[in-house]
């Protein structure tokens, strides 16, 4: 799996956790950014594992778009090259490292 997107995963932030704990995870880090913010080309040297809890955000890697609304998981690869673009009501997510 070098990039996976998995709608509907969880219910909100404790159900985001509750995965996180039952995985083994590192400690979940959260953030958030507003309507139409973006994020450049990038890669990570880890594999990241991110839950959207609120609004919506599309990450674009080489092989296509990814669209996240609230309650969907994505799970990138280390090295997957990724930008993202943050969705007109903003976002909140919470990710780890894996």
């Amino acid at each position: 799996m070098a990039t996976a997107k998995t709608a509907g995963a969880v219910t909100g932030r404790e159900g985001a956790l509750e995965a996180f704990r039952a995985e083994g995870c590192s400690e979940p880090r959260p953030w958030g950014n507003g309507p139409g913010d973006t994020y450049g080309w990038h890669a990570h040297d880890h594999h990241k594992v991110l839950f959207c809890l609120e609004g919506s955000i599309t990450f674009h890697t080489r092989d296509g778009e990814l669209p996240l609304q609230a309650g969907d998981r994505l799970d990138l690869e280390p090295g997957i090259e990724h930008a993202a673009t943050v969705g007109p009501d903003g976002c909140s997510c919470v990710e780890v490292s894996r």
